[in-house]
């Protein structure tokens, strides 16, 4: 029977591969590096050695859930289609043009982000709309297939069309690309009605040129992928995972394969929620630190917070402002520079600088020993004793400590500094920059950080949770079982998801709630639609209504979920009370108007959620013995105690300093602190006062 649930989560670093089988908790897990040439070979071959190493045949996977960083880096590297643009008359520069914004205020020769498009391929016709929808003048068809024809004979294979107010109004998108479709079969097309059918110009051609310059990529790669999973035996459909932290089959995927861009690090958040959950947890901050970058992500309530637009492609990795918009639903996400991978160097002034740019999986740290020469995270979390060279991902790869230790050398003799400081400086200097923007993002929310727990997933990120944490003055950290692999298995719990958005700009006093009602009924049917090609359950559905408002004047809105009685006087409260929430005070006087409506449906899938069950070997001791251990707190290295986290009994209390140790990562936990193994097998470490 196919009972068993696959997970492939493919990093910058490692490609994490988990077998679950929903009904028993049973888990198998394997770690591959990475094949940046063609991320499905290392995929295919982790599955092979998963099998082989579980005993698990191929015929027993029933469902395989997916998420990849191929189709950001199509962006990034700008390996993505050849891509053209038809707009309306006047409007082709809009991609040029961005926005007036400046990221750096003050710098002379900013580089803004290129356009996916070049100016030769964005092309113009004559059509215009209003901003209510109404025609002012008619699309010409025959200017459209002309276009069309000048550009496919140019080369291009993947075509955008985005037409003024086409959010208000689609009859001229579809009929433009009925006609493209009947005369140029093999081209591939992308809509701005169906991708971002949202007010601002900007961000909607930017969204659907980004959807064409990757969809064709999508539709090889998952066919590719497709194709290599029914041939290496397994029986079950492919998912997705979308940015939005849910789930979708793989035609929808392939349709807009923009919502994908950010669906590794929206699983990561994900188990931070599920995780939270099960440790009856109600606000967590999802920390997941892998090889290249670091995550972080509030988790209010049980659930990961979303957005509805990120930068993609940013020219500046960690400066808003300085990428291409995206307007679809996400996981609100911190992305930062800071992985095991991360290269520390002396930067021009002198003093130590770790990351942003990281060895990834070739060459890798200086310690793997594939041609590294630069010190980086991993090889002073080796130096420090947090991580042990002889089990390293549980013995399945071989690690050195003489060559991590004479990089870091290398590096104190060209700072100045003693060779022993280089190690914790790195490991202090990249937790300050995980924590410093940390601080920001949950000061912009509100909130503050003590109220959180701190729960760490990914390679890395147990090695720094607690000294991350205190930087935060968060006094609990909890360590999930299987954090190394903690966004595949977030994937696996995931639920099918659908978001969907429509235009509708009006002042509350006058809005049309019949009109309302229908829109959102509107929403929810096509929903539906995709959400059942999942197999979701249905019965079981969730649905949110929200919506985006204003007050009249403003330049941006907030999004809220929308009340059961929608009438103007409960729509307005609850309005009034997501803005002070945001603001502290609403504008006297001013009046509310909407700008979108916007629909959440959620569908619980067959083989998520359940039961997790890590096991090491039988009869195996908890303790495995004692290393020195770097710890600033205690003055230096301390012998501390080495636990295998397998066979901590469920109840155990254990006191700090102490070293967890499991397959895919390791868990510090520094001194004064207490740790206790949770019915779920997670660990929650709490900061003694």
């Amino acid at each position: 029977m196919a009972r068993y649930s696959l997970g492939i989560d493919i990093g910058g670093t490692f490609t994490d591969l988990v077998l679950l089988d929903p009904e028993t908790g049973r888990t198998a897990i394997w770690k591959e590096s990475t094949t940046p040439d063609d991320p499905s070979r290392g995929a295919m071959g982790g599955l092979a050695r998963l099998l082989d190493a579980s005993g698990i045949a191929a015929a027993e996977i029933g469902r395989v859930v997916h998420a990849t960083t191929l189709f950001t880096n199509a962006l990034i590297e700008r390996k993505g289609a050849a891509t053209g643009l038809i707009t309306t008359a006047g409007f082709r520069d809009i991609l040029e043009i961005g926005r007036e914004r400046k990221y750096e205020l003050y710098d002379l020769f900013l580089e803004m982000p290129k356009p996916l498009v070049p100016r030769p391929w964005r092309r113009e016709v004559p059509e215009r709309l209003n901003a209510d929808g109404s025609v002012e003048i008619p699309l010409d068809i025959e200017a459209v297939l002309a276009e069309a024809a000048a550009l496919v004979e140019a080369g291009v294979t993947s075509l955008a069309i985005c037409f003024l107010h086409a959010y208000a109004n689609p009859a001229h998108e579809r009929a433009a690309a009925a006609a493209i479709a009947a005369r140029f079969p093999a081209l591939s097309l992308s809509l701005s009605c169906d991708v971002a059918p949202e007010i601002r110009e900007y961000p909607r051609m930017a969204t659907t040129v980004a959807n064409a310059y990757v969809r064709p990529i999508a539709e090889v790669y998952l066919d590719r992928l497709e194709a290599a999973l029914k041939a290496s035996g397994v029986p079950g459909a492919l998912f997705l995972m979308l940015s939005n932290g849910g789930l979708t089959h793989g035609a929808e995927a392939k349709r807009a394969p923009v919502q994908l861009l950010e669906s590794g690090p929206a699983a990561g958040a994900l188990a931070g929620a599920w995780f939270g959950r099960k440790a009856g947890l109600d606000r967590v901050l999802a920390f997941d630190m892998g090889g290249t970058t670091a995550k972080l992500a509030l988790v209010d309530d049980g659930e990961p917070l979303v957005a509805w637009g990120f930068e993609a492609a940013r020219t500046k990795r960690f400066l808003r402002g300085s990428g291409l918009p995206v307007q679809i639903a996400t996981v609100e996400l911190i992305e930062i520079g800071a992985g095991g991978g991360s290269i520390a160097r002396a930067s021009g002034l002198g003093t130590l600088q770790v990351g942003p740019d990281s060895a990834g999986a070739e060459p890798g740290p200086v310690c793997y020993v594939r041609g590294g020469t630069a010190p980086t995270v991993t090889d002073s979390d080796l130096a420090l004793g947090y991580l042990n060279a002889d089990f390293f991902l549980g013995g399945a790869m071989r690690i050195a400590m003489a060559p991590a230790q004479a990089a870091l050398g290398a590096l104190a003799a060209g700072l100045g500094i003693e060779a022993s400081r280089s190690a914790f400086g790195i490991h202090d200097v990249v937790n300050e920059t995980m924590a410093g923007a940390a601080r920001v993002a949950i000061a912009e929310r509100g909130r503050v950080p003590r109220d959180y727990a701190l729960l760490a997933t990914g390679g890395a990120a147990p090695v720094h949770a607690w000294n991350v944490a205190e930087k935060l003055g968060i006094d609990r950290v909890l360590c999930p079982p299987g954090a190394g692999v903690g966004s595949t298995i977030g994937m696996l719990m995931a639920a099918a998801r659908v978001d969907r958005v429509a235009s509708y700009t009006t002042v509350l006093a006058a809005a049309d709630w019949t009109r309302i009602a229908a829109i959102f009924e509107t929403l929810e049917a096509d929903a539906r639609a995709v959400v059942r090609d999942t197999g979701a359950d249905l019965a079981r559905q969730s649905v949110r209504r929200l919506a985006d408002m204003r007050y009249v004047g403003q330049g941006s809105e907030i999004t809220f979920a929308v009340p059961e009685a929608m009438d103007a006087a409960c729509v307005l409260a609850a309005f009034e009370a997501a803005y002070r929430q945001l603001f502290g005070r609403t504008p006297p006087g001013a009046q509310a108007q909407f700008v979108a409506l916007r629909l959440a449906l959620t569908a619980p899938m067959p083989g998520a959620g359940g039961s997790l069950i890590i096991t090491g070997a039988a009869g195996t001791a908890p303790l495995k013995g004692h290393r020195p251990v770097h710890f600033e707190a205690a003055g230096g290295a301390v012998e501390t105690p080495v636990y295998d986290r397998y066979a901590l009994p469920i109840g155990s209390v254990l006191h700090g300093p102490a070293i967890f140790e499991e397959n895919e990562s390791t868990f510090v936990v520094g001194p004064n602190a207490q740790i206790t193994v949770l019915p779920d097998g997670a660990m929650l470490a709490e900061r003694l006062l």
